[in-house]
């Protein structure tokens, strides 16, 4: 009889030892600076950045197993700011969602990349980072400018999402996401900071090729919605000595319209990999406001976590545009540019992955 109470702990400790291999959390994170030196033609301005090759950041996600195929997770991830330590106010601004998982997809809810952004960023040879990258996101116009969006008229990211991705389907992949404004239904434009998106593609071996297209309504409270809309497709294919890429994206919405062209490869190169680009960006409606850039840049793998990085890039302007180059920084300002101004950029940094 006594050796019931036994008994029964140890079962109790098995049972939660069991569970436990069940599950899994992971601590994960990048940290990744840069210095970096930007100019037009009228001034310059030198400093450090946060996220040259990649976006600094930390985060944390998990994975239960419940049984039968189920399973459900979790991910939270917020940015860094390596450059000057602003993690005070840390937030996981990158990606909070809770997910269930089987052989019918997964469903997601929470704050996450927009599926119609993914491709800016995988068909970018820069990934859409630093001064090499393409600056694909919020074309039309940021919150600012896009007035009644969330995160401008096409954004990296949303919050409220509702996502389904579909299941392995022999290189078939797909995401459908809706996003929630959360405005009051009496209101005239309710609508206001919906979004819809969605992405489908192909990958199969040394082939990748996807289409994806999102809508987010701004506008005013007290008036008439303004819906704008991004879409855009990209393929790339490896043949091992290089790595070709190209893609095209266009928005539009309240009388603006913005087209980007990207056409890129990177290349194994010792033990790293070189990257280069050209973009096109053409505004449809104004005159004279195109732009083109030109990057390239080198990443040295010094182990398989850690890269020594350098890019350069050039934007040249028409006489109507006044396009910069994009960083990874709170604190960095961009130099003055005016319109037909063109602008240099050069980054030298190091990533490390954990």
């Amino acid at each position: 009889m006594k050796l019931k109470p036994l008994a029964l702990a140890a079962l109790t400790l098995a049972a939660a030892a069991g569970a436990q291999a069940q599950s899994s959390v992971t601590l994960f994170g990048v940290v990744d600076a840069s210095l970096v030196r930007m100019s037009s033609d009228t001034n310059s301005v030198t400093g450090l950045s946060s996220g040259g090759q990649s976006s600094s950041r930390l985060g944390f996600r998990g994975v239960e197993d419940l049984g039968g195929g189920l399973k459900a997770g979790f991910w939270l991830e917020g940015g860094l700011a390596t450059d000057n330590g602003t993690a005070a106010g840390f937030r996981f601004d990158r990606r909070s969602t809770v997910s269930i998982s089987g052989g019918f997809g997964e469903v997601r809810l929470g704050r996450d990349k927009s599926p119609a952004y993914l491709n800016i960023e995988t068909f970018d040879p820069f990934g859409d980072s630093g001064v090499g990258g393409n600056n694909g996101a919020n074309m039309v116009g940021s919150a600012s400018s896009a007035a009644g969006t969330p995160e401008g008229s096409a954004p990296k990211r949303t919050s409220n999402g509702l996502n389904y991705l579909l299941p392995e389907m022999g290189g078939f992949y797909g995401q459908l996401q809706y996003a929630l404004g959360e405005q009051p239904s009496n209101q005239v434009n309710k609508r206001m900071g919906n979004s819809l998106a969605l992405r489908a593609g192909y990958a199969n071996g040394p082939l990748n090729v996807a289409v994806a297209f999102g809508e987010t309504r701004g506008g005013v409270a007290t008036a008439s919605s303004v819906d704008y809309k991004a879409s855009n497709v990209g393929v790339s294919y490896s043949f091992g000595v290089v790595k070709p890429m190209a893609l095209f994206a266009t928005e539009r919405g309240a009388g603006r319209r913005v087209d980007m062209f990207t056409l890129g490869a990177t290349v194994p190169l010792g033990v790293g990999e070189l990257r280069a680009s050209y973009v096109n960006f053409k505004r449809k409606d104004v005159n004279n406001a195109d732009s083109q850039k030109f990057a390239i840049g080198y990443g040295h793998n010094l182990s398989k976590r850690t890269q020594l990085y350098a890019t350069v890039a050039r934007i040249s302007n028409d006489r109507a545009a006044t396009r910069g180059l994009a960083v990874s920084s709170s604190s960095l300002g961009s130099p003055t540019i005016g319109a037909g101004n063109d602008v240099t950029g050069y980054e030298f940094g190091v990533r490390h992955i954990f």
